[in-house]
């Protein structure tokens, strides 16, 4: 796992949370808006094709219109029988030729070849820790950089915002640099760009964020939530 940059100032989380209160109508108001706690135990138990499947779903959804992807994704399931790594290793070269003409998916060549390469991914990282649900479960928030880099370097097009959101949406606990996240950041005063993109600015945010879930006591899903809510335009979904 890789080491965090050492923290050299600290930035309160106390004022941008009770900003967000005052946005949002109180303090129980907000605790509405907020989603679960993340379920460690739930994410450990999660099966390798439900994972290759969000992986998948992250994928195909980046750059494009997330919705059109949704209506698809029953298709998507059956195109890809069921995303059980297993099985999807071991089809031939024409199983994969023939989705580049399936119009039941979006026919984008790269990204079809994505689901191959993850589902190797997948199957190798469970066998060497049970299954990729365990893999995560056990991996600490406070090293999110480390597991982002380990899924951009052995996972195929799982780097940048894409690794994120597969991590927020499989369940992990873990902050988002979504342009909401990094303004708030950015208004508290933290020297990182408008857009969080190269290794120093990621390990700055990694310890601002590890520097708030030991003043807080709060999941990181809260904390990224909070601050993107903090500032703004002010939406009710916020990541």
């Amino acid at each position: 796992m890789a080491k965090t940059a050492t923290r050299t100032r600290t930035i309160p989380f106390k004022p941008i949370q009770t900003r967000t209160e005052k946005r949002k109508g109180g303090a129980k108001a907000l605790e509405k808006l907020l989603p679960k706690k993340p379920d460690m135990k739930a994410l450990a138990k999660l099966g390798d094709d439900r994972i290759l499947a969000e992986m998948t779903q992250r994928v195909f959804s980046a750059g494009f219109a997330w919705s059109v992807i949704e209506n698809k994704w029953p298709d998507f399931e059956k195109a890809f029988l069921g995303f059980k790594p297993a099985k999807l290793i071991f089809q031939p070269d024409d199983f994969w030729d023939a989705l580049l003409s399936d119009a039941r998916i979006v026919r984008n060549g790269a990204k079809i070849a994505s689901v191959r390469e993850n589902a190797a991914f997948v199957q190798d990282i469970s066998k060497e820790h049970g299954s990729f649900g365990k893999f995560l479960a056990s991996w600490p928030s406070s090293d999110q950089i480390g597991l982002l880099d380990l899924l951009a370097k052995r996972g195929s097009r799982l780097g940048g915002n894409t690794g994120q959101m597969f991590l927020r949406f499989v369940g992990w606990d873990g902050f988002v640099t979504s342009q909401d996240v990094v303004a708030c950041l950015r208004d508290a005063g933290l020297d990182i760009a408008p857009e969080v993109k190269s290794k120093g600015d990621l390990a700055k945010v990694q310890a601002q964020f590890n520097a708030w879930a030991e003043e807080t006591g709060l999941p990181y899903l809260h904390l990224s939530r909070i601050c993107a809510m903090s500032i703004g335009e002010n939406r009710a979904e916020r990541y």
